[in-house]
């Protein structure tokens, strides 16, 4: 087991019961456990900032009546396969598709995939949600 450090923290009593607000609302059980996240959090931002091997999901709602817009984002990621590693399609109504990509690769490249897709004309919304391998990061 990793040995533990204990460390003080000055916060402004509004700030505070803010945090201590969010904590109760995603059911943290400690303001430690809460912190280890902001901090966990950053430190995979960093990762993505430094270009380091990374991986993401990019979600996206298009209209696939949309005259060839369906085969653009096929080709795009036909493009880009070698950081594509899985992907759901879900009809979400008569006229929508959501469009769910898991991609691995350098934070750069991955950004390149998402812009490429997202920017397509028809599709309605999307997000690059960025993460890590998990390799390096500590519990």
């Amino acid at each position: 087991m990793k040995q533990l450090a204990r460390f003080g923290v000055s916060l402004d009593q509004d700030l505070l019961a803010d945090f201590d607000r969010l904590i109760e609302r995603r059911r943290y059980t400690n303001r430690s456990e809460a912190i280890r996240d902001l901090i966990r959090d950053n430190l995979v931002g960093q990762q993505w900032d430094e270009n380091r091997e990374t991986v993401a999901t990019i979600t996206f709602v298009y209209d696939h009546h949309v005259p060839g817009l369906t085969g653009k984002l096929t080709h795009i990621q036909h493009d880009f396969q070698g950081h594509i590693m899985a992907g759901m399609h879900v009809h979400l109504d008569h006229d929508h598709c959501l469009e769910v990509l898991v991609a691995k690769g350098k934070g750069a490249a991955i950004r390149k995939v998402a812009d490429a897709l997202l920017s397509v004309k028809g599709v309605k919304h999307g997000k690059l949600t960025m993460t890590t391998t998990g390799k390096g990061l500590s519990i």
